[in-house]
């Protein structure tokens, strides 16, 4: 990212960063040490995304893209779906985290 983030959104950025590697995992990288940058090059956008509000379906659109036009792979949309709940499921938690404390 090219500008620093709050805690919170580092928060989220991490979580979306963790989500994406172990749970999306389109390639099956996810215990590859080595890969753990792997899909680094999506982190961003699905951040954005998910940060700014997008709904779930359009989020689960993007993954299903990424799949599908830069891998070359299948689609799976149930499971983009999946992965996008969980996500949103994180934003909530890291929100609700966050919007809670005393400052």
């Amino acid at each position: 990212m090219g500008s620093k983030l709050t805690p919170k959104h580092q928060a989220l950025y991490s979580a979306v960063d963790e989500v994406r590697h172990y749970i999306w995992d389109p390639i099956g990288v996810s215990g590859v040490p080595q890969a753990r940058d792997e899909y680094h090059g999506y982190l961003p956008h699905v951040f954005s995304l998910l940060r700014n509000g997008a709904s779930e379906e359009s989020i689960a659109v993007y993954l299903g893209k990424v799949v599908t036009d830069r891998m070359g792979l299948p689609a799976n949309p149930q499971h983009d779906r999946e992965v996008v709940s969980i996500l949103a499921d994180w934003k909530d938690a890291i929100d609700e985290k966050f919007d809670n404390l005393i400052c």
